[in-house]
């Protein structure tokens, strides 16, 4: 901090320094740190400094970080995660399985069904965990992953037939990736969706945003929605406040009749 660099307000690991009109960005995980910037004098300041104050050797051009596979070219960035998704395939035993061409099927509801046989919850919870960290990179997983995760307590059959489904995916689409292009033009898009009512359990639906600068997937996620919505319109109400607002506490007994309210005089702003 001392070298006037700021912390970041959502991801406190991120640190930015910022210079006329040239910028670098610092992010540090537990002993690994990764950094860039527009101009390369700002990376010989920045090594220079943490070599003065720790003893640490450079890696040279990032290729590799946290199982993240990173490709860089004149063109753009390539980001992918295919050597973590077979090496998943191969600690569950489905390197030779038959790829299948959706995550989850269309018929498929999951639920508590006390009367079906019970699996290892050991390695229910373990498979979970490793899609989990997959979706960091892969976002055509992450509503049935998060799907699965909600069994973790009390696993079925069913719920581990649907977690190998998502491995016979993968087994198809491991090269998939995120293509961050160096030309492009930069505005900010963002996309909403939500299903009704679809969790069998408490009635709850669940929804689905993305963000793209330009033409660069940045930011998505999967959640289910905090209260139960009367109606589709109710629905798509809540996920526009809650974009905005966020979801906490005091939005949890939003109803259909304020969210609709809210949502006019965002309009109305934009």
């Amino acid at each position: 901090m001392s070298h006037r660099y700021e912390r970041g307000k959502i991801d406190k690991t991120l640190f930015i320094k910022k210079s006329n009109s040239t910028i670098i960005l610092v992010q540090i995980y537990v002993d690994d740190i990764i950094f860039g910037a527009t101009n390369d004098s700002l990376c010989k300041e920045f090594v220079a400094a943490m070599q003065e104050e720790f003893e640490m050797s450079m890696m040279g051009e990032l290729s590799f970080f946290l199982g993240l596979q990173v490709k860089q070219t004149k063109d753009g960035i390539v980001l992918c995660q295919s050597k973590y998704c077979k090496d998943i395939l191969k600690k569950f035993k489905m390197e030779k399985c038959k790829a299948t061409t959706t995550p989850m099927s269309t018929s498929c509801y999951m639920s508590v069904d006390e009367a079906e046989t019970t699996v290892d919850q050991t390695k229910y919870r373990g498979l979970i965990g490793n899609l989990l960290y997959l979706t960091a990179s892969r976002l055509d997983i992450m509503f049935v992953v998060y799907l699965c995760a909600r069994f973790q307590s009390s696993p079925r059959e069913s719920h581990f037939k649907a977690a190998k489904r998502i491995l016979k995916y993968l087994k198809g689409t491991k090269f998939v990736a995120l293509w961050y292009p160096s030309h492009c033009l930069i505005h900010l898009v963002g996309y909403s969706d939500s299903d009704f009512a679809r969790c069998k359990l408490d009635k709850k639906s669940t929804s689905r945003t993305c963000h793209l600068l330009g033409s660069s997937l940045i930011s998505w996620h999967s959640k289910k929605q905090a209260c139960v919505a009367l109606s589709t319109t109710e629905v798509e109400y809540i996920v526009v406040v809650h974009k905005f607002f966020g979801s906490n506490s005091s939005w949890k007994i939003l109803d259909c009749k304020l969210a609709r309210c809210i949502c006019c005089v965002i309009i109305q702003m934009l």
